[in-house]
């Protein structure tokens, strides 16, 4: 193992997405990670498709997108043996991950009060739906239902009365990204108190936290936002716009960006209405207009060349493939080859983070294919077997 976490032991006891993602994100700075899974697997196991590999036993790309680099042990909870591979894994380990129901790790016999009992060390990070406690406490979280509660869905999508819900489960993403900070600051904190604490997220708290301009325009100002497309409600021109051959993307975050394009694309930039960006945040769509003819003679590849000559920052809207497919994201690490067991050599997406210069992402220089189900059961019972609790 190598990176900052080339030392720790992490048990992760979660399936579906947000506890998995956290777990993930410590294996990539080289965590060992071992996830504990029930006899039938993480239900992700069967989410497709697309499926891949052996049609009387086909992989869920689903799957492999949150569990790199980690092995996997079979346990049933609530036998004999599986309590008992389960506290002697507690024991070892750094950190467990769990986002059951809360109450069902008390049920199950390893409520935090026991868990650090059999490891005062131990570091717990608990994720749930919509909070351990408070009136809503108990209640099962999905990303969808909670993009709504939480509401994201009604600041997405092209306008008030249509929410929209993000494209992918970015409540999950969040509060395994949330989970994983918490988990590395209590590991932090422990070299100076010796003792682990639990930590907890879920993923109503995780978009909540997440509201950014949207969350203080109501606390402090009285506004709701709403939906509006693909428009920034707070700066024009921001979004998206078309030109001869597709889409184009324009950010213009201050005044002298706006008076360069003005300029450039035969638009008075103090024109009434458009001279301040307040007046061009109430006249959106006068805006929005006048770019959309500026453009229109103009193809994608001219167009871009000549905004980054400009200075003004702009995009096109790439479909997946041609994401992974562009030679900067293979650039940045963000795409793996890995070794599966049994689909051999794939590509998967990396991590988004480097240190320091390495070309490789994340922490370590070599990365472990999503484990197949129960592929490290014999290997991690005989580490048990030979490690001391100590």
């Amino acid at each position: 193992m190598t990176g900052p976490l080339q030392d720790i032991t992490v048990v992760d006891l979660s399936r579906a997405l947000a506890g998995p993602h956290a777990a993930m994100m410590l294996g990539d700075m080289g965590a060992r990670v071992i996830k504990v899974e029930s006899p039938t697997g993480d239900d992700t196991r069967g989410w497709g498709p697309p499926f891949v590999g052996p049609e009387d036993d086909p992989i869920s790309t689903y799957f492999l997108s949150a569990n790199r680099n980690k092995e996997s042990i079979t346990l049933d909870l609530k036998s004999d043996d599986g309590r008992d591979v389960l506290t002697r894994l507690v024991q070892r380990a750094d950190v467990l991950i769990e986002n059951f129901r809360p109450g069902v790790m008390d049920r199950l016999g390893f409520g935090n009060e026991r868990l650090h009992e059999l490891n005062p060390r131990l570091v717990v990070l608990a994720i749930s739906g919509f909070g351990h406690d408070g009136p809503q406490g108990g209640r099962a979280g999905y990303d969808q239902i909670a993009q709504g509660e939480a509401g994201l869905m009604s600041v997405t999508g092209p306008d008030a009365d249509t929410p929209q819900r993000v494209g992918v489960p970015i409540g999950d993403l969040l509060a395994g990204m949330y989970g994983a900070y918490g988990v590395v600051s209590a590991l932090h904190e422990r070299n100076t108190t010796g003792t682990g604490r639990v930590v907890r997220t879920s993923l109503l708290a995780a978009v909540v936290g997440a509201h950014a301009f949207q969350g203080t325009a109501y606390t402090v100002a009285g506004h709701v936002g709403h939906a509006q497309g693909n428009h920034h409600p707070a700066l024009s021109p921001y979004g998206l716009f078309h030109c001869a051959d597709g889409d184009v993307q324009v950010a213009c975050g201050s005044e002298s960006l706006w008076v360069k394009l003005a300029n450039a694309f035969g638009i008075d930039p103090a024109t009434p209405g458009m001279a301040t960006n307040r007046e061009r945040a109430a006249n959106r769509d006068r805006v929005t207009a006048a770019l959309n003819e500026a453009f229109s003679t103009w193809r994608l590849d001219d167009l871009l060349p000549r905004l980054d000559e400009l200075g003004i920052p702009a995009g096109e809207v790439r479909t997946i493939d041609r994401v992974y497919d562009w030679d900067q994201t293979r650039s940045q690490g963000l795409v793996l080859d890995v070794d599966h067991p049994v689909l051999g050599s794939i590509e998967i997406p990396g991590p988004p983070i480097r240190l320091d210069d390495n070309a490789f992402a994340g922490g370590r220089e070599t990365h472990l294919a999503p484990p197949m189900l129960g592929q490290h059961n014999e290997s991690v019972r005989a580490w048990l077997a030979d490690e001391d609790p100590a």
